[in-house]
């Protein structure tokens, strides 16, 4: 395997490079684009090819891309001209440091088109959901306490304890079972729950403080209680989601006069459009992380009002707007209790308000906010809440990201690269001028249970002549 190797002999070798080439030096970017790069350095080792006008001989054809299933497996789809697209490091990097929506998500790099992903957690366990042996507490849906209480005494014993308060199910303490009919799971799902829903309680998610305790309530032991009181027994659940990776492409041409008459000027037609094609790669990922995010937060923070009250200036109204980032970052603290958020995602109008209040003196609050205009990506930071202008959507949206970034061990998404973009340059027979096809292959992964606690979106409900 390409990625079982010296990391830090990896990343000696590759992070000067990449720092030269686009600027980058935060240590975790460094980290992953250096593993990147060796991974696609052996790769394009294995397969060193030449596409220029001598490669294009008679009979290939124009290049194209296959289409739907392989025909060489008796598929449907439409065979492909038959070039091998060699991997672009140089474009790969700078795809990879323009696209701000990798600073927002973990990235694993992917040393093939498909893999695993593997992510744990905590349960209350102690035993099996149909067993003799039963778990200290289950959860369910569809069966409330009354339904339990009918049932009880059939089977086993449960006492309900109280919602999920990440996926409303109900959570029961079980008690007392009958061994020879043991099958907690039955039980509940005669009671009234959803069949196929009952399964062990997540420790980190939903804690139940009476686990440890020596009640519901979450009272400690006495000495002498604790001393005859047996060890209740959490268990480690470890899961995998294979992924594979999907692609975003896009193609460009030029005339041979362009690339002659351009040179005049000196530009380099086919270098201007290599750019193009990497802006393009560039804000489609972007709008695919970011979409996906939105898509999976949580909106408990609700809308934010800026009527004014009496004696109020629009730039109270203006640092409203920093209050409720934070309290959508410590919401995401309470929700997933792996850190609070770390970022913040907004339009071009709210990161003009939120500029103008920088400096906001009768409450302030501590941040790094650039005032200059322009500033349409990385913003500053509040309260250590890194703000970034998303482009992509109107200038007037008034619709507020807040997520966190984590490690890639916990949930949330993760951004698991394969080719960040992989570049195709060959002579069109017929009329002799070059084209360029571009394509970007990665998965982006919803890793863990609920990665939707990481994200928090809330909307700002005002006249827009607020606002400004």
């Amino acid at each position: 395997m390409a990625n079982l190797i010296n990391e830090a002999e990896v990343r000696n070798t590759w992070s000067p490079i990449i720092e030269e080439a686009t600027g980058i030096n935060e240590s975790s970017k460094l980290a992953w684009m250096s593993e990147y790069c060796h991974n696609h350095k052996l790769y394009e080792d294995a397969n060193i090819m030449s596409l220029g006008a001598a490669g294009n001989i008679f009979g290939m054809g124009a290049t194209s891309f296959p289409g739907g299933a392989s025909t060489a497996q008796g598929g449907a789809g439409a065979a492909g001209s038959g070039d091998k697209a060699p991997t672009l490091l140089p474009l790969a990097m700078q795809v990879a440091a323009q696209t701000i929506g990798l600073d927002l998500v973990p990235v694993v790099p992917m040393a093939g088109p498909m893999g695993l992903l593997s992510y744990l957690d905590f349960v209350y366990e102690g035993g099996k959901l149909g067993g003799s042996e039963a778990p200290t507490y289950v959860k369910a849906a569809g069966a409330g306490a009354a339904d339990i209480a009918a049932a009880g005494g059939t089977n086993g014993d449960y006492t309900f304890i109280g919602l999920s308060r990440i996926d409303g199910k109900s959570i029961f303490k079980v008690g007392t079972i009958d061994a020879a009919n043991a099958n907690v799971a039955a039980d509940l799902e005669g009671a009234g729950a959803t069949a196929g829903s009952v399964e062990l309680v997540k420790a980190l998610e939903d804690h139940i403080p009476g686990f440890s305790a020596a009640d519901d309530a979450g009272n400690p032991y006495s000495r002498g209680a604790g001393e005859q009181a047996a060890d209740k027994v959490m268990g480690l659940s470890l899961f995998s989601k294979s992924v594979s990776a999907e692609t975003f492409q896009v193609a460009a041409a030029v005339t041979r006069e362009q690339v002659q008459d351009l040179k005049q000027f000196g530009v380099d037609a086919v270098a201007q459009v290599e750019a193009v094609l990497t802006n393009e790669l560039t804000q489609s990922i972007n709008n695919h992380i970011l979409s996906k995010m939105r898509s999976i937060a949580g909106s408990g923070i609700g809308e934010l009002d800026l009527a004014l009250a009496g004696g109020e200036t629009k730039g109270d109204s203006h640092r409203r707007i920093l209050t409720n980032v934070l309290a959508a970052a410590n919401l995401i603290a309470q929700k997933g209790r792996r850190g609070a958020g770390n970022f913040a995602v907004v339009g071009g109008l709210v990161a003009s308000a939120i500029q103008g209040v920088a400096g906001f003196v009768a409450y302030p609050m501590a941040n790094t906010v650039n005032q200059v205009a322009g500033a349409i990506y990385p913003l500053g930071s509040i309260a250590g809440i890194n703000v970034y202008t998303d482009p992509s959507v109107a200038f007037g949206s008034l619709e507020i990201l807040v997520g966190r970034k984590g490690d890639g061990n916990g949930p949330g998404l993760v951004f698991m690269p394969y080719l960040m973009a992989e570049s195709v340059q060959a002579i069109v027979e017929g009329t002799m001028a070059p084209k360029v096809a571009v394509k970007s292959r990665y998965a982006l992964v919803e890793a863990g249970f609920h990665p939707g606690t990481q994200y928090e979106k809330f909307s700002i409900k005002a006249d827009p002549g607020l606002v400004l």
